[in-house]
């Protein structure tokens, strides 16, 4: 079969052209800033582009232009620094006096492209119409506007996206191999380490993909492989231990006053004993259901006595440990994140610069088909997320305990992985930001959830494929055809 008309080269042209018109050729589409761009922005020299309103610069509008500011202001621990950090470099060769975001989206393009390059590839050597079909699934979900307006962001979203696509398509495709190289176990390494690093609370994360990469010894790699395959397991363990151990002190109170005030306590029955079950001092009842952005709150975020009284005294083991108590709580609180966890983008950020004279807060919706979907028609409950993950790890339980082969074990392995990511994911807002934003905090679930639905999807496909050439064949021997 000739190159050109291979699936995925009609998915990665398709997909460029997707990438080209939604982000480059139409009016300017990207995310406007809810505030977090600045620990971005100060990490890697950028700074907001003239003179607006705060109603102008923050929520309503998205922007293309940044100006240029000295480096390393402040730092945010992210491996998107990395991703930022060359295409702000290179862009004075483009436009001197400012940068344009669009080259970092060029950037995401770029890796969402390979990873859809790998991804269908790996379904086309099952079969061709597998492989067509699964290009079209891949250009319909991770290409909607919901995920491809983030790239024109300093969100960190799309760095999670992009590389868990790449990290379980590199992943998958070491199994795919009779003796992958230690090229391929490279490859797969970076990308974890990107995923890992892209976002503090995405760190315990590497402790699960150690034990894959010692899982990957087992398999009959090309010269020192499983030395290296140890080496990537210790390496990426040990990173996410001191990632998690060194985050920056204000973002672990921010997140411990969302988590208490805005999570346990916010609507709570008796908001007294649950402060008293914490061992915190009852003083502090007056701040139940706050959130550490207001500015009109009874004792103030930053006031000196809440350091001894609460920053002090609690931890995120302290939060989990009381969740275990009261299991109803967190139940409840799962139940509040389920009514938002089909939405893949904000919808309280708008999409426009103030210049395309929109009204505030504007939304596109061009090419939007699965997130509208999502949004309008998919269950968002907890009993539907526990019947589709029963679904899911019954297909994968199915195929792994038929079969002996190592190789095929490690992959279903991998997409067990997958779906607990998707788990973690979803808990981790709760557990560690309360209700906080919580429709934003479950990206990386969305991601999760949406890879999941194209497991299950390539694999009834497949087995639809199986099951017609087991009937041609019979056809055939019998001579039928």
């Amino acid at each position: 079969m000739k190159k050109w008309n291979k699936p995925q080269m009609f998915a990665v042209l398709i997909g460029l052209g997707l990438i080209l018109y939604l982000l480059f050729l139409q009016p300017f589409v990207g995310v406007a800033d809810n505030g977090d761009f600045l620990r971005m922005m100060n990490t890697v020299g950028l700074h907001y582009y003239g003179e607006e309103s705060y109603a102008d610069r923050f929520f309503s509008y998205s922007h293309s232009r940044f100006s240029y500011e000295n480096l390393f202001l402040g730092f945010y621990p992210s491996s998107q620094i990395l991703l930022v950090l060359l295409p702000r470099l290179l862009s004075g060769i483009f436009h001197g006096s400012y940068f344009d975001i669009r080259l970092l989206a060029a950037v995401y393009g770029l890796l969402l492209l390979a990873a859809t390059w790998l991804t269908v590839k790996l379904g086309a050597k099952r079969s061709y119409v597998l492989g067509l079909l699964l290009a079209a699934a891949v250009l319909f979900v991770f290409y909607d506007i919901g995920y491809l307006a983030y790239f024109n962001s300093l969100f960190g979203e799309p760095v999670s996206m992009v590389f868990m696509l790449l990290t379980f398509a590199l992943g998958l495709r070491l199994t795919a191999k009779e003796k992958p190289s230690g090229r391929d176990l490279t490859l797969f390494m970076i990308a974890v380490l990107f995923l890992v690093c892209s976002k503090i609370q995405n760190a315990p994360v590497g402790i699960a993909f150690a034990l894959i990469f010692l899982r990957l010894a087992k398999l009959d790699g090309m010269g020192n492989w499983r030395k290296l395959a140890r080496w990537f397991a210790a390496a990426v363990c040990l990173l996410s231990i001191v990632l998690y151990v060194t985050a920056p002190k204000e973002l672990k109170h921010i997140n411990l006053y969302q988590t208490v005030f805005f999570g346990i306590l916010n609507e709570s029955p008796d908001v007294e004993g649950d402060l008293r079950d914490l061992g915190l001092p009852e003083r502090l009842k007056v701040l139940a259901g706050t959130n550490y952005f207001q500015t009109n709150t009874a004792i103030k975020q930053d006031d000196p006595s809440l350091k001894g009284d609460f920053y002090n005294r609690i931890s995120h083991g302290d939060v989990l440990l009381f969740y275990l108590k009261h299991p109803a709580r967190l139940i409840d609180n799962m139940e509040y994140a389920a009514t938002n966890s089909m939405d893949i983008r904000p919808y309280y950020l708008g999409n426009y610069e103030k210049s395309e004279g929109k009204a505030p807060g504007a939304l596109t919706y061009a090419y939007s088909g699965w997130s509208q979907f999502k949004r309008e028609l998919v269950p968002d409950t907890l009993w539907f997320l526990a019947v589709f993950y029963f679904i899911y790890y019954a297909g994968v339980c199915w195929e792994y305990f038929r079969t002996r082969k190592v190789r095929e074990r490690i992959a279903g392995e991998l997409l067990m992985l997958l779906g607990l990511i998707g788990l973690f994911s979803f808990l981790v807002p709760i557990l560690g930001d309360g209700r906080a934003d919580i429709g934003k905090h479950l990206f990386l679930f969305n991601v999760s959830f949406d890879m999941m639905a194209v497991v299950m999807f390539a694999w009834a496909v497949h087995k639809t494929v199986m099951l017609a050439r087991t009937l041609r064949a019979g056809k055939s021997g019998l001579g039928l055809s």
